[in-house]
């Protein structure tokens, strides 16, 4: 081995890079530090003043359907006040009644015969409460009112309701269309709204709200949000007392469905802030952490003393909540960003109309110093691109002492890269340079000994790749030999297969055609023959008079007509054996045919070949005692290879019949359909109610010697699924299971019979 070439004992331009290095990092922090407290100072002024924009701009927007619910109540309590005065004139009983009955609990609710809660209001008076004819004009100007003014609102609004203060209440609510024929017959006055979608805590600040005393201005009153058990969402009830002549006749109410403006308010915010909504009272409306699906109440962020806090929040989320609420509360008249210091939050606030809730915008402070910090890398990258120039300087106060030396490298390395190890360096310098110009040549040395040893030892390698590929080509020639012979092996296993198929059908056609001529009982003739010649010389007195001749002739006709029946008989049995020899004769064609071109198709109707296979089955099905039912769809002539066709049927068939060996006698069903060609493609299925097939051997019966029957070879249904490939089509299996029967389903093109394929 050359010996180890010692490490330098000093660093050519160590020194140099580092005092530079050190130079410049100082310039780079330097002008780092004073760009960033430049650019905090515009970026901050500029993030607060869009904040201020934004929840400006998002007031009118949030609140608009709060603004919408109040022009809504002004409508419906000016509609409400004009029926009931329309009303006064009137006697209300006739159409009280026709809308509402007395229900066997006491309640009066919607008569059912006339009621459609997803079109009309719904109502019910309380058990126990007689109206009056003030009571039924109310009632009944409550439910005109609901039914003109329902449907449109129901399109922003979850329900509209008209409570009476005796116990009564109207309300269209499509959602829950039969709510007035399931609510309690006790429908006390604190709850006349739904009291199963609301907290009675809920249901008494709204009836308290329409108690003079406590609400002497007689204004819309906002509830605290809950979750609606009917539509599973967020919703906040406004009621709004109505007054003829200082007497409170009604409460107008409405359900607002706020799962838009949580989604809204938790998803549409500015880039790395979040927003949230709570009441006056501390209650949360939204917030993207907090409000989640499974609670039910609202969550308080001021706990009154004594309280329960909510569980779901934890004391860190509480005590942060808070924090925010008392900076909110405690600015000053008109501001609207204030500092959180303690969370580094800065906050802007508005309030919504209607309701009074705030809605708040919460920025982190770090978001804020985030393009300060972007401005310093940035300055800091021109500090990279000066270290970069300064390396530029040295690079050429070095040049002379690294650059034509390793320039000199490079040209040796490739020379040895070309073969050429006579490389030649200069060695007398006493520096890190001069000592790898000496290893370099030990190295050459080296790599030019074990080149010469790497070319003998490939020399030697290439004769025994030569010798290995002789004897691979010689091996391959002997497997392509054998696998020629077993694909004849297999076609000739596949011919054998289905002639002997055919040949049942020959040799039962030929024994019913010998039996047939063996019960033919033709020796009666040679006896009538014999009986005639006895009497020749008096044939007429013979035929006429006596008793064995005067059956001669009835005798004769009878028999004339068996013969004619036999024949016919004899003659289909005949045509049968044909049929079938010819079919024989043109299995081993198909077989022959698939290794070569395919030849010219020809129109065929699918149903009779489907009769053809089962005449072939015939005498086997009967011994069977199979019933047969068929499901054939008119069909035009298919343009396809007949042979192969009527192959796969009667392989289909008689596998068919072998799966209901096990079934008992007369329960042994055989369907045959065929469907109408859906999209170009023919279906003809083959179904039994035998063995069935497990669902791990649906596609393993298709493989060649595969079987399952005793005495069975395994061939058929192989030699089936090549042929339906080969016509362009598919053969498949179904089954539910072992004892639940199988389905063959046999797919081919459909053409047009008026072309050839």
């Amino acid at each position: 081995m050359p010996p180890a070439v010692a490490r330098p004992q000093t660093a050519l331009a160590h020194s140099t890079l580092l005092k530079m290095g050190v130079w410049i990092a100082g310039v780079i922090a330097l002008a780092t530090l004073v760009s960033y407290f430049h650019l905090l100072r515009s970026v901050r002024d500029e993030a607060l003043a869009q904040l201020a924009r934004y929840v400006e701009a998002r007031a009118p927007r949030e609140q608009a359907l709060f603004v919408l619910a109040e022009d809504n109540h002004a409508l419906l309590k000016t509609s409400l006040e004009e029926r009931i005065r329309a009303w006064s004139h009137e006697d209300p009983s006739a159409r009280f009644d026709s809308l509402y009955v007395r229900e066997p609990d006491g309640a009066i609710r919607c008569r059912l015969e006339n009621f459609d809660g997803m079109k009309m209001p719904g109502g019910m008076v309380s058990e126990g409460v007689e109206p009056d004819d003030d009571l039924r004009r109310r009632f009944v100007a409550s439910f005109d009112v609901l039914a003109q003014h329902g449907p449109a609102m129901h399109v922003r609004f979850t329900n509209t309701y008209i409570s009476l203060p005796e116990g009564a209440i109207s309300i269209y609510w499509p959602d829950y269309p039969d709510w007035c024929r399931k609510v309690a017959p006790m429908l006390s006055v604190v709850r006349t709204r739904k009291s199963q979608a609301n907290p009675p805590s809920d249901s008494s600040e709204l009836w308290r709200s329409s108690q003079r005393d406590k609400n002497p201005e007689r204004r819309m009153v906002w509830s605290n949000i809950y979750r609606d058990k009917v539509s599973k969402g967020w919703v906040v009830s406004i009621s709004t007392p109505v007054d003829i002549e200082g007497r409170l006749v009604a409460t107008i109410g409405h359900d607002v469905l706020l799962e838009e403006l949580m989604a809204r308010t938790v998803n549409d915010h500015l880039p790395d802030a979040y927003n949230i909504i709570f009441r006056d009272d501390g209650t949360l409306i939204a917030h993207p952490e907090l409000m989640k699906d499974g609670s039910s109440n609202a969550s308080d962020v001021l706990t009154a003393t004594g309280q329960q806090p909510d569980a779901s929040i934890s004391q860190e989320q509480r005590a942060h909540l808070k924090s925010t609420f008392e900076r909110v509360k405690g600015r000053q008249p008109g501001q609207v960003i204030v500092e959180d210091p303690e969370y580094g939050e800065y906050i802007a606030v508005t309030r919504l109309k209607g309701p009074g809730w705030y809605f708040a915008t919460v920025l982190p402070q770090n978001v804020v110093t985030r393009p300060a910090l972007r401005a310093a890398r940035y300055v800091l990258g021109v500090g990279v691109l000066s270290l970069v120039l300064a390396l530029a300087i040295m690079y050429r106060v070095l040049n002379v002492q690294l650059s034509r030396p390793l320039l000199a490298f490079t040209r040796a390395a490739d020379q040895v890269t070309a073969g050429d190890f006579k490389v030649s360096l200069d060695t007398s310098r006493n520096d890190e340079l001069g000592r790898l110009a000496s290893a370099f040549q030990l190295m050459t040395e080296e790599v030019q000994r074990r080149e010469e040893a790497l070319r003998q030892a490939n020399e030697g390698l290439e004769q025994r790749v030569e010798e290995r590929t002789r004897e691979l080509k010689a091996l391959h020639q002997q497997l392509v030999g054998v696998a020629r012979q077993a694909g004849m092996a297999e076609i000739a296993t596949n011919v054998l297969h289905n002639v002997g198929n055919v040949l049942n059908s020959v040799f039962t056609s030929a024994t019913l055609a010998r039996e047939q001529l063996t019960g033919m009982k033709l020796e009666h003739v040679g006896r009538v023959g014999g009986l005639l010649e006895e009497n020749q010389a008096s044939l007429a007195t013979f035929l006429t008079q006596d008793e064995r001749g005067r059956v001669v002739a009835p005798f004769l006709i009878q028999l004339g007509q068996h013969l004619t029946e036999d024949r016919q008989e004899i003659l289909s049995l005949l045509d049968d054996l044909g049929r079938y020899t010819a079919h024989i004769g043109t299995i081993v064609k198909v077989q022959q045919n698939y290794a070569s071109a395919p030849k010219l198709h020809e129109p065929v109707q699918v149903a009779e070949l489907l009769e053809d296979a089962l005449r072939i089955n015939v005498t086997a099905l009967g011994r069977s005692d199979i019933q047969v039912e068929r499901h054939i769809a008119p069909l035009p002539p298919v343009v396809t290879d007949k042979h192969k066709v009527l192959m796969i049927l009667v392989n289909l068939i008689s596998n068919a019949r072998y799966a209901m060996d096990s079934v008992p006698a007369g329960q042994r069903l055989l369907s045959l359909r065929i469907d109408t060609p859906v999209e170009g493609r023919l279906r003809v299925s083959v179904t039994d109610n035998g063995v069935g097939i497990a669902q791990e051997m649906l596609t393993s019966i298709f493989q060649h010697g595969f079987t399952t029957r005793e005495g069975g070879h395994g061939f058929g249904l192989h030699a089936s699924a090549l042929a339906a490939q080969d016509l362009g089509g598919s053969l498949v299996a179904r089954s539910e299971g072992p004892g639940r029967g199988a389905t063959f389903i046999l797919e081919l093109p459909c053409q047009d019979g008026g072309r050839k394929a």
